[in-house]
């Protein structure tokens, strides 16, 4: 695999095998199936001005209870990241791995030494004072949620600026960090909303930080960065609280049932307990791409993370969907036996 390969490629997939995209079972992608209901009639937008923000930056703040003086907007999780990597001008990151890969791919963009943390067996090892921290809460791809405090509180101490990816935690009850911007000086918070809103087609990446940072970042960014219809898209997704309740519960649920499903197969030496919408596992006797063969019949499509760090060809990542999806991927694991 490409070293920043991720999933969700559906329509080379779909090419690949010879069938229409939507006759794609696509479990390689962690964008929620559930969709927001959206009102909105895209042709009576006024759309012949330049795009104004306040209200996605009012509705933003309202949605993690913030102020809007605390967010910045970008076009997508990755142009926030990569947009912080150049404001930063650190010299050295310490990626908690495994971890989404454009951070890697942002520290050989702009040129910063770097070292990996195995979660999995070190997650206490010595940091390099200085250091720009990249954690994931909950993580990809095996989805984990992590109490961090004392971990924040412990980078902070060796001078460190700290970046927490929450980009999953919508479909979590669990604590966010917002709640620390105030008290460490560099600490900031990404929020990709696009994955629980089912919009990754909508760009739309907020930083969170103390006003200071936030303003600091602001002055070196362009004045538009996303689309009207991209601000419309999400005003109105937010809105919509009983889809938060509704996607919430659904995940739970269809978790439990993906979880029995991998565990009845008997292909798997380990499966993962996640936090997030989605399960990593770990192969017995068979490779990743094996697997994806062997799913080809039945049109799924799941993600091979063996280019994940301190992962092997055995690792897979299976998402959570529908209960039909489902269905389908158990009918042919069980096969496989």
């Amino acid at each position: 695999m490409l070293e920043f390969t991720h999933g969700g490629q559906v329509e080379a997939f779909a090419k690949k095998i010879g069938c229409k995209v939507d006759e794609v079972i696509d479990l390689s992608s962690n964008i929620n199936f559930l969709k927001p209901t959206i009102n909105i009639d895209f042709n009576q937008l006024a759309i012949s001005s330049y795009p104004t923000y306040d209200k996605l930056y009012d509705t933003i703040a309202t949605n993690y209870n913030l102020k809007t003086t605390n967010i910045e907007l970008f076009n997508g999780g990755s142009s926030a990241i990569f947009s912080l990597f150049k404001h930063l001008n650190l010299t050295h990151c310490t990626i908690y791995s495994p971890a989404y890969l454009e951070y890697k791919k942002a520290c050989k963009i702009y040129k910063y030494d770097y070292t990996l943390v195995n979660r999995f067996d070190k997650i206490t090892q010595h940091i390099t004072p200085n250091s720009f921290v990249v954690f994931v809460n909950p993580s990809t791809p095996d989805g984990q949620y992590y109490d961090i405090e004392e971990l924040i509180e412990y980078w902070d101490s060796y001078g460190c600026t700290i970046l927490i990816d929450e980009s999953f935690l919508d479909f979590t009850t669990y604590k966010s960090a917002v709640s620390l911007i105030n008290t460490y000086s560099n600490l900031y918070i990404l929020k990709s909303m696009t994955k629980f809103y089912s919009c990754a087609g909508v760009r739309c990446g907020t930083l969170i930080s103390n006003e200071t940072n936030i303003k600091n970042i602001s002055q070196s960014e362009p004045m538009w960065k996303i689309s009207q219809f991209d601000s419309y898209y999400l005003q109105e997704a937010l809105k919509d609280t009983t889809f938060k309740k509704t996607t919430k519960a659904i995940t739970v649920k269809n978790q439990i049932m993906l979880e029995n499903i991998l565990k009845d197969s008997n292909l798997f030496e380990t499966i993962y307990p996640s936090n997030a919408n989605f399960i990593l596992a770990k192969l017995k006797n068979i490779t990743a791409q094996q697997l994806q063969q062997k799913l080809i019949p039945y049109k799924i499509y799941i993600r091979d993370c063996s280019n994940f760090d301190f992962l092997d060809k055995y690792y897979v990542r299976f998402a959570v969907k529908s209960e039909k999806a489902l269905e389908v991927l158990s009918k042919a694991l069980l096969l496989k036996n």
